[in-house]
C-alpha cells in the first residue's frame, strides 16, 4: 500500500465519520442552544435542564437515521475489505 492509497483511505474514513455523526451532533447543538436561550429569557439557571431534551433528540435522530448510518458504515467496510486484495 502506497502512501497515497493510505491517505485516501484515511480521508474517506474521516469524511464518513463526520457525515455519520453530524446529524446527531447538530441536532443536540440546536436543542442545547434553544434551551440556553429559554434559560436566559426566564432567568432559570439550572445546568442539568438541557441534558434530558438533548438526550431525547439524540435518541430520536438515531432512531430516524440509524438505518442510513449503519448502511453508510457497512458500505465503507465492504469497500475497505474489497480493497485488501489490490494492496501490494
Amino acid at each position: 500500500m502506497g502512501a497515497d492509497q493510505a491517505l485516501e483511505l484515511m480521508k474517506q474514513l474521516l469524511w464518513n465519520s463526520v457525515i455519520i455523526s453530524a446529524p446527531v451532533l447538530v441536532s443536540a447543538l440546536a436543542v442545547g442552544l434553544l434551551i440556553s436561550v429559554v434559560q436566559v429569557a426566564t432567568q432559570l439557571q439550572e445546568s442539568t435542564l438541557s441534558y434530558i431534551p438533548k438526550l431525547v433528540v439524540a435518541v430520536v435522530v438515531l432512531m430516524a437515521l440509524g438505518g442510513w448510518m449503519i448502511n453508510r458504515v457497512a458500505s465503507f467496510a465492504i469497500y475497505a475489505f474489497k480493497l485488501i486484495p489490490s494492496l501490494s
